[in-house]
Parts: structure tokens; C-alpha cells; sequence
């Protein structure tokens, strides 16, 4: 077959290095941001620097010289971090519950399957050989699918925190100019984007090589252990995004409607007793939801592509550089986008307004751009030139350069996806602004101007996705959908980076509004927030499109742990699972549409309660009770997340046992296709109403101040719009490519047992 250019001990040493120094590159940034002071810190001497920390930060351009400003900083950051911290605490406490039953699932479903047997048992794909037994690999499953929810949980928990440290800090670079604020917002997304990238990797990293000790030369079992990382960080996922985005949408639909709509009052102020919940919510579902999100897809796809590569030649032969390609992908994807990272905080400055969002859009074009280098280079010293992958029981032979374009594909239709949500998303561009313009004929039309523009953005992303799936399933079968989809996570560091760069300038803005800063700070963190608005929607994208391919490639690879030849959709059993697989998208969004329309009603009851029971609210001499909001928020979200995540979880086991494995292949394929598209129009839709909503406040253009000010009919239209899409955006969208992914991997984990003991119903017929 050929030997491989970097050595064994050369990709023993190259991956945790590159895992390290992503670790030490995100503390670094985080350094920096705590440079600047909030509050009674004591200032960090130093020198001079580009990025001007040593400035006196009290200096208002107006000449204020407030410090009461900045303890008002300081106050709202400790109540939005001291909100967020107890909700996650709070859920975590309930995952760790199901958390603990569901590992106890996994060991006895999986040792079951060859009755508790601790005797070695002929291999599934090559009987000449003896592979663990299966009382071994539910044990190990069990172990990695603890790890991988650990590793979840904790990467969404140190990206709240972060992003609550740096919210304040964003509101007093304000005050020197919106270059400054830009710095500390992306920077500190940076500390995210790679604490995330290299634990997921390291985690995994140090998994296979401890399991290796054990396993020896059965990769085969050793492989199938590791899927259950994957099934660990989704499942977290799924309750962080839905719990989260309940939390979040809540209180922002009851703080819009009562605040904008009903009492006329600004965004953010103060009076409005929803406003900490509402900037508690950004961090919580956006933040802690958006990180464990996309550390599930990398787990899945680095699962997928290692599962197929077990049983291909790189693992029969037992080349262990070659095996742990998609690992070395992820590697050299750090070190990318540490220097694109660099180009917006050091190589260009941001100096005004009109430059943030092509700062925000040059990141995504030139992580893409060296990434492309970076896989050619890995494709060329990792891969032997020619070998082959398991296709579905023959073996294919593939050579390297396929395999590099399998990766690029993914790389480059992530690229496509994230341009074209930012165009449907944008307030720059006509289908935004065609949105806004609805609004003078009221919220009607708004909405079915809304709707329209979701459903028309699903063709070009699809078309991407097909084109790749095409493209990478010609060359490598599986095995390159699954390095497609990793392709399209390699720059996840940059991706999240931007992503959380959104709410960190979301509550940099109402931080200054209720810390009563001057009116042109206000105008420069809403700057920052606008494009932030943009850049989550071009990183929900990549999370539905990556997310597509991880699951598919899951189904490629549960189709093959399954031991089916062939998905034949013209059979009763699998078209059965087709249909009810794609209405599970709709009930699922309907059961999270549901929660936060009920979680918002009580809050808007809650704010109205307090404007009309608490005297002196509305002229500001009397202060909110902040606290009801945010435990009205937690206690709904809390309650609220079970529903939906059983759904996900129990339906794959329920298929699975009385069904078998032929209806589970149909309800996956089913799931797949319709929940892409709902997800895709679902996050558009609701970016869309939320910018032709700021397009109007902002009144930058003639055309936007024809249909403002704040107050108008048009912007109360608008606004409603934005309060509708709120759940579309926030909730439904982002929580569904976490449904389609989970199903797979949780079939993928649980394929020997459905394949031995599955099918009860009609195993009686």
C-alpha cells in the first residue's frame, strides 16, 4: 500500500504539540483582555502597546471623568455572570442525572450483546481474526461517552465565562474608539474558539492512545468504543442549545414586548425588570449552547471518519499515522487559525465603523484560504499515495489526492454556506432591506416577507451540500463525506471566534445602556453588535451544513456496523421510518416553539406586573426586581428542556428495539433530509427579521430613516417580526442539526445491540 511520510513518533508528537500551543494561545488572548480594567481592579502596568491598554480607561471623549460609570460596569457584568453561572449549575445538576442513567444504557445494552461474555469473539468484518469482547467495548463506550459529555459541558461552561469577563470590559474600550472595542470582543471570542478546538482534540487525542493499551491490534473494537465521545458531546449539546435557547428567548421576547412595544422604552434600559435575564440568556444559549454545539459535530465527524478508517486498510494494516488523519486535520486547523486570528487583532486594525464586518468576513475567507494549503500539506506527508476504504462491504481504492479533495470540498462548501447566510442575513443586502421595507404596511406582510426569504436561502446551501456529498462519496465512499464534514470544522476555531464575538457585543451594548453611558458609545456598540448579529447567523450555517454531513457520514457508518447491505426505500420497513423521520423535525420544533412561547408569557406578566404594581419604575427612581425574571427563565427552561431532549434521545432506542435496523436507517435518512431545510430557513428567517429590525433603528441610509425612528409604526412592525423570529433563530433552528446528528451517532453506538436483539415487532409477525 505504501508508507506515509510523517513517522508514528512524528504524529505522537505533532498532535498534542499543536493541541497545546492552542491552549496557550487562547490564555494568552485571555491575558490581554483582562489588561483592561472594570471596576475596582487593580490596572496591569506596562508598557505601551499597539492596542493602546495602557490608556486611562476613565477618560470620556466628552470630557466626563465618571468612575461611577465604571462601578456601574462592574455591577451589571457580576449580575449577568452571577445569572448565567447559577442557570448552568442549575442544568447541569439534571444532565448529570440523565448523564449517569444513560452511561448505565450504554454498559448494559452493549454487554448484552453477546450475553455478558468476557471471551474474545471472532471480528464482525474479518472472522479469521479474535476481537474483544463486547462486554469490553460497552465498557469503553460507557468511559468515552462520560469523557466526551465532560468535555462538552466544559467547553460551553469556560466560554460563558469568558464571554461574561469580556462583556464590560467591550463597553469601556468603547469610550476610545470602536477599534478597541472590537479588539477585546474578538479576542476574547479567540479564548473560545481555541480552548475548544484543542481540548476536543487532546481529549480525544489521549482517549485513543489509553484505549490502545488495552485494545492492542483490535482497532476494529477499539474504534467503535471511541464513538460513544461523540454521542457524550452531542447529547450535552442538545440540552445546552434547547435549555439555553429557552432561557435566552424568554426573556427576550417578554423584555421586547412589553419594554419596545408596550411602554416605548429603549433596548436594554434599565427600567425594564427583563433586561439582565434577557443579557443572562445571550450567554447561556448563544455562548454555552453555540460551544458545545460545535464541539459535538467535530466529536461526531472525527468519530465517523475513524470508525470507516478502522475497517479500511488503514486499519487492517495498523497504520497509525494514517488512522489518525482526521486528528491531524484538526491539528494543523489550529495552527491556521492562530494566524488568521492574528490578522484581525494585530496585522489590521479596525479603525471605523464601516470596516467590522469585512474584518469579521476576511477571517472566514483567509482560514479558509491557508487551511486548503495546510490539508494538502497533511494529505501529502500522512496518507500512503495509494489504499483503500470499506465501501459498503467491498473495499474501494482511493489515492491521497482524492482524499484531499474529499477535505477541501467540505473546507470550501462551508465557505459558500457561511457567504450565503450572510447575504439572506445582512442588512447590507436587498433581501434584508426588502424585509424592512415590508414593515410600512405593518407586521403582516413583515412576516410573510420573513417567511419567504427562509425558505428561498435553503437552495444554494443545499445545492453546496449535495455537490460536496457528491463529490467526496465518488472519491472515498464514507470514509470522504466523514473528512468532508471535517473539512468543514477545521477552521473551528476561527468559526467560534466569530460566533462569540456576537453576544459579547450584544451585552457590551446594553451593559452601556444601563450603565447610562453617552449616546455615541451606545451608536458604537450597537455597530459591533450588528455585524455580530451576521457572523452568528453565518455560524449557524456552518453548524447546519457540517452538521449534515457528520450525520450522514454517521449513517454510512451505522449502516455498515449494522451489517446492511442495502437501504431500499421501496420496502414497507424503511419507508415507514422515511415518513416518520422527517415529521420528527416539526414535532421537535413545535414541542421548543411551544416552551418559549409559554416561558414568555409568564415573563411578559411578570414585566407588566412590576411597571404597574412598583411605583417611580417608569421615571427611574424606583429599581426592577431583576432576580423574579431570571428565576422565571431558569425554572421554565429547566422544566421545559426535558420533553424535547427525551424526544431526541428515545426515539433512535425505541425505532432500534421494536422496529430494527432497516426502519431506523429510513427514520435517519428521513430526519436528515427534512431537518437541514427547516434549520437553514428557521435560523435566516429569524437573523433576517432581527436585521431589518436594526436596519430601521440605525437609520443609516435614506431609504431606513423613510421608514424610522425608534417608535414608529414601521419599527413596532419590525419589531414584532424580530420578537416572532426570536424562537426560529435561537431555538428551533440551531437545536435541530444537534437532532439529526444525535440520532445518528446514538444509532451508530448502539448498532450491535439493535442488529442482534432489534426488530421485537416484527420478529412476532
Amino acid at each position: 500500500m505504501g508508507v506515509t511520510i510523517l513517522t508514528d513518533l512524528g504524529m505522537e508528537i505533532l498532535i498534542p504539540i499543536c493541541a497545546v500551543i492552542g491552549i496557550a494561545f487562547s490564555l494568552f488572548q485571555w491575558y490581554l483582555v483582562s489588561k483592561v480594567t472594570v471596576g475596582t481592579d487593580k490596572p496591569h502596568s506596562s508598557g505601551d502597546d499597539k492596542n493602546g491598554y495602557t490608556e486611562s480607561l476613565i477618560e470620556e471623549e466628552e470630557g466626563i471623568n465618571d468612575h461611577n460609570v465604571v462601578q456601574k460596569c462592574a455591577e451589571i457584568q457580576n449580575a449577568i455572570s452571577e445569572g448565567a453561572t447559577s442557570f448552568l449549575f442549575t442544568m447541569y445538576q439534571y444532565v448529570g442525572v440523565f448523564m449517569v442513567a444513560f452511561a448505565i444504557l450504554i454498559f448494559v445494552f452493549l454487554g448484552s450483546v453477546d450475553g455478558f461474555s468476557t471471551k474474545d469473539q471472532p471480528c464482525t468484518y474479518d472472522s479469521t481474526r479474535t476481537c474483544k469482547p463486547a462486554l469490553a467495548t460497552a465498557g469503553f463506550s460507557t468511559i468515552s461517552f462520560l469523557l466526551g459529555a465532560v468535555t462538552s459541558v466544559v467547553s460551553g461552561f469556560l466560554g460563558m465565562k469568558i464571554a461574561t469577563y469580556a462583556n464590560a470590559r467591550t463597553t469601556l474600550e468603547a469610550r476610545k474608539g470602536v477599534g478597541k472595542a472590537f479588539i477585546v470582543a474578538f479576542r476574547s471570542g479567540a479564548v473560545m474558539g481555541f480552548l475548544l478546538a484543542a481540548n476536543g482534540l487532546l481529549v480525544l487525542f489521549i482517549t485513543i492512545l489509553l484505549f490502545k493499551m488495552y485494545y492492542g491490534d483490535d482497532w476494529e473494537g477499539l474504534f467503535e468504543a471511541i464513538t460513544g465521545y461523540g454521542l457524550g458531546g452531542s447529547s450535552m449539546a442538545l440540552f445546552g442549545r434547547v435549555g439555553g435557547g429557552i432561557y435566552t428567548k424568554a426573556a427576550d421576547v417578554g423584555a421586547d414586548l412589553v419594554g419596545k412595544v408596550e411602554r416605548n422604552i429603549p433596548e436594554d434600559d434599565p427600567r425594564n425588570p427583563a433586561v439582565i435575564a434577557d443579557n443572562v440568556g445571550d450567554n447561556v444559549g448563544d455562548i454555552a449552547g453555540m460551544g458545545s454545539d460545535l464541539f459535538g459535530s467535530y466529536a461526531e465527524s472525527s468519530c465517523a471518519a475513524l470508525v470507516v478508517a478502522s475497517i479500511s486498510s488503514f486499519g487492517v494494516n495498523h497504520e497509525l499515522t494514517a488512522m489518525l488523519y482526521p486528528l491531524l486535520i484538526s491539528s494543523v486547523g489550529i495552527l491556521v487559525c492562530l494566524l488568521t486570528t492574528l490578522f484581525a487583532t494585530d496585522f489590521f486594525e479596525v479603525k471605523a465603523v464601516k470596516e467590522i464586518e469585512p474584518a469579521l468576513k476576511k477571517q472566514l475567507i483567509i482560514s479558509t484560504a491557508l487551511m486548503t494549503i495546510g490539508i494538502a500539506f497533511v494529505s501529502w506527508i500522512a496518507l500512503p499515495s495509494t489504499f483503500t476504504i470499506f465501501n459498503f462491504g467491498v473495499q474501494k481504492e482511493v489515492k491521497n489526492w482524492q482524499l484531499f479533495l474529499c477535505v477541501g470540498v467540505g473546507l470550501w462548501a462551508g465557505l459558500i454556506i457561511g457567504f450565503v447566510t450572510e447575504y439572506y442575513t445582512s442588512n447590507a443586502y436587498s433581501p434584508v432591506q426588502d424585509v424592512a421595507d415590508s414593515c410600512r404596511t405593518g407586521a403582516a406582510t413583515n412576516v410573510i416577507f420573513g417567511l419567504a426569504l427562509g425558505y428561498k436561502s435553503v437552495i444554494i446551501p443545499i445545492f453546496a451540500i449535495a455537490i460536496s456529498i457528491f463529490v467526496s462519496f465518488s472519491f472515498a465512499a464514507m470514509y470522504g463525506i466523514a473528512v468532508a464534514a471535517l473539512g468543514m470544522l477545521s477552521t473551528i476555531a476561527t468559526g467560534l471566534a466569530i460566533d462569540a464575538y456576537g453576544p459579547i457585543s450584544d451585552n457590551a451594548g446594553g451593559i452601556a445602556e444601563m450603565a447610562g453611558m453617552s449616546h455615541r458609545i451606545r451608536e458604537r456598540t450597537d455597530a459591533l453588535d450588528a455585524a455580530g448579529n451576521t457572523t452568528a447567523a453565518i455560524g449557524k450555517g456552518f453548524a447546519i451544513g457540517s452538521a449534515a454531513l457528520v450525520s450522514l457520514a454517521l449513517f454510512g457508518a451505522f449502516v455498515s456496523r449494522a451489517a446492511i447491505s442495502t437501504v431500499d426505500v421501496l420496502t414497507p420497513k424503511v419507508f415507514i421510518g422515511l415518513l416518520v423521520g422527517a415529521m420528527l423535525p416539526y414535532w421537535f420544533s413545535a414541542m421548543t416553539m411551544k416552551s418559549v412561547g409559554s416561558a414568555a408569557l409568564k415573563m411578559v406578566e411578570e414585566v407588566r406586573r412590576q411597571f404597574n404594581t412598583i411605583p417611580g419604575l417608569m421615571e427611574g427612581t424606583a429599581k426592577p426586581d431583576y432576580a423574579t425574571c431570571v428565576k422565571i427563565s431558569t425554572d421554565a427552561s429547566i422544566k421545559e428542556m426535558i420533553p424535547p431532549g427525551a424526544l431526541v434521545m428515545l426515539t433512535p432506542l425505541i425505532v432500534g428495539i421494536l422496529f430494527g435496523v432497516e426502519t431506523l436507517s429510513g427514520v435517519l435518512a428521513g430526519s436528515l433530509v427534512s431537518g437541514v431545510q427547516i434549520a437553514i430557513s428557521a435560523s435566516n428567517t429569524g437573523g433576517a427579521w432581527d436585521n431589518a429590525k436594526k436596519y430601521i433603528e440605525a437609520g443609516a441610509s435614506e431609504h431606513a430613516r423613510t421608514l424610522g425612528p425608534k417608535g414608529s409604526d414601521a419599527h413596532k412592525a419590525a419589531v414584532i417580526g424580530d420578537t416572532v423570529g426570536d424562537p426560529l433563530k435561537d431555538t428551533s433552528g440551531p437545536s435541530l442539526n444537534i437532532l439529526i446528528k444525535l440520532m445518528a451517532v446514538e444509532s451508530l453506538v448502539f448498532a450491535p445491540f439493535f442488529a442482534t436483539h432489534g426488530g421485537l415487532l416484527f420478529k412476532l409477525f
